[in-house]
């Protein structure tokens, strides 16, 4: 491997050092080595020149320990350099999983060619990521990081000034606020992608402890080692167009990172270059071979390298391509005489559904590995089928890809402006707001491909998009408007002229009162009459709109707001964190469901040992075990009965129950509880083979069935008894209940109920237990004298649509169950 280098340039220029002012302002010029090879930017050499003022050197004046590291690094990167030169050329052909980037080491090509911000602030001393973000985002955006400095204390209050933070978030805004693209163009050179990366490093700590020369050589070290954590990551990419956005920024945190503490240089720069090859393998394919969809924007195309999908049609599957656009889904089928004609369904229509489904030949749902796909009642469905050799979710790709197209429709259709309003033209921009919201879902799936090809998905892909991600999002309808309210919001305009046949005239918008408009942040205006959606009259969404926090930072455009959050983001957080509440309920659950039925049995058990205890305790009084405890209790229920403070034992129950609760939980809080209170604890299955669990799943499953029939019998006497199955139990059942009713009505209740309460309480004692046991007997044979109502069992209903169904003839059958 040749690479040929150039010397662009090198120079010394004065260095002056301020000891009156706390920075440094050094004019630096560099040698740079360029490699005009294939391979990345890896080994592009700066070096940093220093001279005196008066040219002479000082030996008084050399820093050991800076040379020291200079050495250092300079042997690593030549280590690393010939470990590269060294290495294997050639890849095995099936190892297809990108290589994330070790480009730790490019960090230190980011340095400060003249310093000028002051180093000292009131939160404390810069961080040296915080000086190289302000400096080299200043000089971006025409200035210096001190003139930069000043002109950010002038617009903010103290308090914000005062966070170095904010300062940071200004530099990097506004330099992001001049492009409006739909993918920012800055990230194709990766000078820009590392000064990001510092940002976030720098958004994360701002300051350092101490600014000697060990602690600066310290930090530039730590630099290849540091991970952006998931706050900076969330506040930073979103504002970058393309990259992230608010609602699924933590999400797609979460797949990058996985078990990781954050995200490496490496990592960020591969997510970023399969970005980039996603869009530019958009362009290629729209252009060259999908020229005739000139209308729609390709979005996703089947890879050649893979698999065909499999459309299956009457039990055979077609092989074919499958393409999707941001409003259709086409297939070419694939076969001896090479591709035929595309086939077009549907998906902006408002019953276009898709869903996961199973398939397999004659019919069986052999294969869990297919989606169903339907544009309508009149429609046919589409089944597809993913063969997925390499593990790479390819099946829950493709459906988070057209689900979120079918959601991306849906918010179109319910929350922006019908097609042909003319109010559009009432908001500058408002008719651009349609393409935002494509472009919206356009870049999500894009993120979402790039994700798939470095192999670093969530479980649930449809996370990682945001329509689809807060459709079942709580919250998620907020969300929804803030997104409404960013793409259509817009200036209003007071006159406006607009051509038709007739000829011209003029258009006021005397109907779009302040009163009824949605402001954005920036004081674009989102009409009253284009809110057609039931979750505008919400409370979430009533209570989200009435209590805007006050602007208080800088806001450079809707999405971008220093110090500060935008609609979108705020909605977006809270959506965030009350699904995180949900996630935390669902995991609570999933781990309290024990597999097998001895298991939930013994943790019913378990659960229920708080009532049994009470149950035996009562039985215990009931049969006078302590007599004294017994008269105790049947005194004090009869004072209660006969005081008429039967009102007021309802309420004192829940006030108990309420004090108990608040008791427990201060002594949680105090950790006077130990640390495992309030855990279920039960004993683990002993273990068995297979035969052993079949037999015990056998004997369970008839302990189950025999207790359903005593139930279903029990249940069939009722309905004899009640529908005059055997008219003269029916009439002593009827004379009973009558007899009941009387006695309701002319005794009062308390003698009732202390009547009741002393024959619970006598029928264990001796002058009443033989009396109590015949009168059981002959309510059993009463019982059991009871027959069960008759049950029609009719034949199996033959379908002739299932081919399986055929020769299944049963004549009707009559059955009588009883006793």
């Amino acid at each position: 491997m040749h690479s040929r280098f150039s010397v662009k340039g090198f120079a010394f220029l004065p260095c002056h050092q301020h000891h009156h002012h706390h920075h440094i302002s050094c004019r630096i010029k560099i040698i740079s080595c360029d490699k005009t090879s294939s391979s990345d930017k890896k080994f592009n050499f700066n070096i940093l020149g220093r001279s005196l003022a008066d040219n002479k050197w000082k030996f008084s004046e050399i820093d050991a320990n800076a040379i020291q590291d200079s050495l250092n690094h300079w042997l690593s990167r030549t280590q690393n350099f010939l470990n590269e030169v060294t290495s294997p050329l050639v890849k095995t052909v099936n190892d297809r999983r990108p290589v994330v980037q070790d480009d730790a080491g490019d960090l230190e090509d980011i340095f400060l060619a003249e310093q000028t911000i002051n180093s000292k602030t009131p939160g404390g001393d810069l961080s040296l990521a915080a000086i190289v973000s302000i400096e080299q985002f200043s000089r971006m955006n025409g200035l210096t990081g001190k003139k930069m400095q000043k002109i950010f204390k002038a617009l903010v209050p103290e308090s914000v000034y005062n966070n170095a933070r904010n300062l940071v978030e200004y530099c990097c805004f506004r330099f992001l606020s001049r492009d409006s693209s739909d993918f920012h163009p800055s990230l194709k050179d990766p000078a820009f992608r590392r000064l990001i990366f510092v940002t976030m490093l720098a958004w994360e700590h701002p300051y350092c402890h101490r600014m000697d020369s060990q602690a600066k050589a310290s930090d530039r070290d730590s630099l290849k080692k540091r991970l952006v954590c998931e706050a900076a990551f969330v506040r930073i990419t979103p504002a970058i167009s393309g990259v992230a956005d608010w609602s699924t920024a933590h999400n797609l945190f979460k797949a990058l990172a996985r078990d990781e503490q954050g995200i490496s240089y490496g990592l960020w720069s591969t997510y970023i270059d399969e970005l980039l090859k996603i869009h530019e393998g958009r362009k290629s394919y729209q252009f060259k071979e999908f020229s005739q969809l000139f209308s729609e924007s390709l979005l996703c195309v089947s890879s050649s390298r893979k698999p065909p999908v499999l459309k299956w049609e009457k039990n055979l599957a077609w092989p074919g391509k499958l393409t999707l656009t941001e409003g259709a889904l086409y297939f070419e089928r694939i076969g001896l005489r090479g591709q035929g004609d595309s086939m077009r369904l549907d998906l902006t229509r408002d019953d276009s559904q898709v869903f996961k489904t199973r398939v397999g030949p004659l019919g069986s749902d052999l294969f869990d590995s297919a989606i169903s796909v339907t544009s309508g009642p009149e429609s046919d469905s589409w089944v597809l089928e993913f063969v997925d050799l390499g593990a790479e979710m390819r099946r829950d790709v493709w459906h988070a890809f057209i689900n979120e197209v079918n959601a991306l429709h849906k918010f179109i259709r319910e929350f922006g402006p019908r097609d042909g309003d003319q109010s559009v033209y009432y908001v500058h921009g408002a008719h651009k707001g349609k393409a935002k919201a494509i472009t919206y879902a356009i870049n999500a799936i894009a993120r979402l491909q790039a994700l798939q090809h470095m192999r670093r998905l969530l479980d649930e892909p449809t996370k990682l998009v945001p329509f689809s991600y807060l459709q079942n999002a709580p919250y998620g309808d907020v969300v929804f408007q803030t997104l409404a309210v960013n793409f259509w919001a817009g200036p209003l305009i007071t006159n406006i002229e607009e051509h038709n046949q007739t000829g011209r005239h003029v258009i006021r918008t005397h109907e779009a009162s302040e009163n009824s408009n949605v402001f954005d942040i920036d004081g674009s205006v989102y009409l009253r009459k284009w809110m057609r959606s039931p979750s505008w009259t919400s409370s979430a969404s009533v209570a989200f709109w009435k209590n805007l926090p006050a602007r208080n930072g800088i806001v450079l455009s809707k999405n971008l707001v220093v110090a500060g959050t935008s609609l979108v983001e705020k909605a977006a957080v809270t959506c965030r964190d009350k699904y995180a509440i949900v996630e935390k309920t669902q995991a609570t659950i999933n781990a309290a469901m024990i597999e097998g039925i001895p298991s939930n049995i013994d943790l019913f058990k378990e659960l229920v040992l708080p009532l049994t205890i009470v149950a035996k305790n009562f039985e215990r009084l009931r049969h006078w075990e302590e007599p004294l405890v017994t008269t105790t209790f049947l005194v004090s229920v009869y004072t209660i009965i006969f005081r008429n403070m039967l009102s007021y034992l309802f309420p004192m129950t829940l006030m108990m129950l309420a004090a108990s609760m608040l008791l427990l939980k201060g002594l949680k809080e105090q950790g006077r509880l130990g640390r495992y209170f309030g855990k279920v604890t039960i004993r683990d299955q002993p273990p068995s083979n297979t035969i052993q669990k079949i037999i015990a799943l056998k004997q369970a499953m008839r302990e189950v069935e025999k207790y359903l029939q005593d139930l279903n019998i029990s249940l069939l006497k009722f309905r004899t008894i009640i529908l005059a199955g055997q008219p003269q139990i029916t009439t002593e059942v009827a004379l009973l209940l009558l007899l009941s009713a009387t006695v309701l009505l002319l005794v009062p209740f308390k003698y009732v109920l202390s009547f009741l309460i002393f024959d619970l309480f006598t029928r264990e004692l001796k002058f009443r237990r033989q009396m109590v046991l015949t009168f059981m007997r002959i309510l059993k044979e009463r019982w059991d004298s009871v027959p069960a109502a008759p049950v029609v069992v009719l034949p199996f209903e033959v379908d002739e649509s299932e081919p399986l169904s055929e020769n299944k003839s049963i004549a009707k059958t009559e059955r009588t169950l009883g006793i």
